[in-house]
């Protein structure tokens, strides 16, 4: 099967590197590149080269952004050919566009490769949700911000030493603000959301990240048994549904607490099935490359993932609704308790009303953080 690539980058490579080593039945005959990097005859700058070229059947989409990766991916699909992406920030935005134009034309929409890198999660959902309603999906989600925390406590060096050798080591961007305010999470989490519900998740889903996190809040919370995560986590329940992205005061005792570096953890709760958990390197060249290679093996089998966005859900924040450890230096909120001299306790807020008072405190003490508990503590 004749494949175009566009983008050539940490991903691109990766999927070249893998097709031409181990799978012989893929042939990348195009990659789109900037003028001034087509360095090999399979180069162009031109789509129109792979939009109008009948010998190749299917396109990755590994530019990242939204534009022009939104226009490639409509005129691919509307030209028949099979998409696969990684780009989780331009299926978030047009999932269900998307997967509208693949079934008018009979193409066909492979998005693995958007949510956990090399995990097989989008695939997971479908193939339990062939039994089970699923009820919940959370995950760690990121690999950079779980890499900060981790290099947090076990160095013991506050957030911008944390974030500067995670840049160092390439797992966080020069301008790290999509890890580190949670927006990376937020568009995994409504993919998610989306394939697990069968709805079309709204855009603007809670979202928290862990900017304002210091090294003391990671101190004070292991000693009463906890450790931050930045978690994604989307409910359904009685025609209703909520999202949200925020960093959660997980249980030392849980899988969640022990994930190391740079991987993610991602979980499901089907009704017969319980819970499952899936593990794996969250991004990178090979991990990625890895799922995009994988979707285009299906896509040639002749795969037809289905996603549905008919499912009546309401959104209705009050289904993640619990506690929240909040550290300011202002006065705190009406409501709080204290929990430990410049820490507070909120009970009883949902992931909106949480963000919303966030918000404000920030107004007053722009270095306060905010952690949700587990719903049962």
């Amino acid at each position: 099967m004749n494949v175009a690539l566009l983008g050539h980058g940490t991903v691109g490579r990766g999927v070249v590197q893998i097709i031409e080593s181990s799978v012989p039945t893929l042939k990348v005959t195009r990659i789109l590149e900037l003028p001034d990097r087509c360095t090999e005859p399979r180069m162009t700058s031109n789509f129109d080269d792979i939009a109008n070229d009948p010998e190749i059947t299917a396109v990755v989409e590994c530019m990242g952004g939204l534009e022009p990766a939104h226009t490639y991916i409509l005129r691919a699909l509307d030209a028949g050919k099979s998409v696969v992406t990684s780009n989780k920030a331009v299926v978030a935005a047009y999932f269900q566009e998307f997967a509208e134009h693949a079934a008018k034309s009979g193409a066909r929409l492979f998005i693995e490769a958007t949510c956990g890198g090399g995990i097989p999660w989008i695939a997971s959902i479908l193939k339990a949700k062939r039994i089970d309603k699923i009820s919940a999906i959370s995950g760690i989600m990121n690999g950079t911000t779980n890499y900060i925390i981790e290099k947090m406590r076990d160095d013991a060096v506050d957030f911008d030493v944390a974030l500067a050798e995670a840049q160092r080591l390439g797992y966080a961007e020069r301008d790290p603000t999509a890890d580190i305010d949670g927006i990376d999470v937020k568009n995994k989490t409504i993919i998610g959301t989306s394939v697990a519900f069968g709805c079309a998740c709204q855009k603007d889903i809670p979202t928290t990240g862990i900017r304002n996190l210091k090294i003391a809040d990671l101190t004070f919370l292991e000693s009463r048994g906890y450790v931050v995560k930045l978690l994604g986590r989307a409910t359904q329940q009685d025609g209703r549904y909520a999202a949200a992205v925020e960093p959660v005061c997980m249980p030392l005792r849980t899988l969640e607490a022990d994930v190391p570096s740079n991987f993610n953890l991602v979980t499901l709760d089907g009704a017969t099935i319980g819970t499952l958990k899936f593990y794996g390197q969250g991004a990178g060249s090979l991990p990625t490359g890895n799922a995009i290679v994988q979707d285009l093996l299906d896509c040639a089998e002749g795969a037809e993932p289905t996603y549905r966005f008919d499912e009546p859900l309401a959104w209705d924040p009050a289904l993640l609704k619990g506690s929240y450890l909040l550290r300011t230096k202002a006065d705190a909120p009406e409501g709080a308790k204290p929990y430990l001299e410049g820490y507070w306790r909120l009970d009883g807020l949902n992931v909106e009303a949480a963000r919303a008072l966030y918000e404000k405190q920030l107004e007053k003490d722009p270095a306060a953080f905010m952690a949700a508990f587990p719903q049962e503590a």
